[in-house]
């Protein structure tokens, strides 16, 4: 029999605690970029692998974020998975007000006039196919229809309310 957990020492169910226990739990990070009258993007580490067949990813989005007007509208989305050595990049694009498409960031225009970082380890593009409403955010369901996974290097992580890189 395993142990049970001390349910004395359970909390309400809050977001405080939803996000102390997600503390808990390593990911990737991503950041999803759209073209609207000007590029918007912002980090995620909510990316998810949905189903292979056809290819589609899902992320979340706070519908009271700045990209939120753009990606409500896009047709098309860029996907990229940073780097141990992108932090910067990560935080640039998680800050708000921050200027996210400026002088330091390296970009271009790619497929179906989506912005693409460059020098990530991967990058997709995709075709939104559902925008799901969950609480204060909305679940964004989207098909791949190109990419690149050539970039190489290992993978930048957030765990512990700070971007780091994984350990042998």
């Amino acid at each position: 029999m395993s142990a049970s957990p001390d349910l004395g020492t359970s909390r309400t169910a809050a977001p405080e605690l939803l996000r102390s226990v997600f503390r808990q739990h390593a990911a990737g990070v991503a950041v999803i970029t759209a073209a609207g009258a000007g590029p918007v993007g912002f980090t995620a580490t909510s990316l998810n692998s949905v189903a292979a067949q056809p290819p589609l990813v899902s992320f979340g989005v706070g519908t009271s974020s700045s990209s939120w007007p753009v990606v409500a509208e896009a047709e098309h989305i860029g996907v990229h998975i940073l780097g141990e050595g992108q932090r910067e990049l990560a935080t640039t694009f998680a800050r708000s007000g921050a200027d996210r498409f400026g002088p330091s960031t390296e970009w271009r225009t790619g497929p179906e006039g989506v912005p693409l970082l460059e020098g990530v380890v991967a990058w997709l593009v995709c075709r939104v196919v559902a925008r799901i409403p969950a609480g204060d955010h909305r679940i964004v369901i989207a098909e791949v229809v190109a990419g690149d996974p050539s970039g190489g290097g290992r993978p930048l992580v957030y765990h512990q309310g700070r971007f780091t890189a994984l350990r042998d």
